[in-house]
């Protein structure tokens, strides 16, 4: 199926959706649909947003769950957050042009952590998107991908990868997060 039918159905399937759905993710394997994310989830990604608002020069702002979409990928994604020119602002309810983008920022959920470490690992840096940076509450462990390009096998990779544990303060691209501010998930 093409990727304008699946777009299309995927519309169409939210607008019966019970109130819980918070949106859609579109891949090469299907249409998934949104739950929304744990407190736990939601404050690291809050947390996120505060650090990097405060260092954002003019112009750039975090923002969270904004849909990035390659059509020419078939792919339609919802990092849980990302940092955008508000020029890009325009389109009401468009999504974002992934290469608009300078950072994509995933919280690991407890039940689905291999979408983030493996398939976001491929799509993000063929989108062209140039820092990927991963927070995983589930180990409190995390990792800041950049220098999207073609890896040893061909396949589009991060050729770049710094790990830290929480408490670190790591720098994501040119800017400094401090990650003792984030929670781990409750045992």
């Amino acid at each position: 199926m093409d990727y304008a039918r699946m777009r299309a159905i995927a519309e169409e399937l939210m607008r019966h959706a019970p109130d819980p759905i918070k949106g859609f993710e579109i891949t090469g394997d299907g249409i998934y649909m949104m739950m929304p994310p744990s407190r736990f989830h939601d404050f690291n990604v809050m947390r996120l947003s505060r650090q990097l608002d405060r260092q954002l020069p003019d112009g750039l702002v975090p923002f969270p769950g904004g849909d990035i979409e390659d059509p020419s990928m078939g792919k339609l994604r919802r990092p849980d957050l990302i940092v955008v020119s508000d020029e890009v602002f325009g389109e009401e309810n468009e999504p974002f042009n992934p290469r608009d983008l300078s950072l994509a920022a995933e919280v690991v959920s407890p039940t689905n952590h291999s979408n983030d470490y493996t398939e976001k690992m491929e799509e993000y840096p063929a989108m062209g998107i140039p820092l990927y940076l991963l927070v995983d509450p589930r180990k409190g462990t995390g990792a800041v991908m950049s220098d999207p390009g073609s890896g040893p096998d061909g396949r589009p990779c991060y050729r770049t990868r710094h790990d830290y544990v929480f408490g670190d303060k790591i720098a994501v691209g040119e800017w400094t997060v401090d990650t003792s501010e984030f929670r781990t998930y409750a045992p």
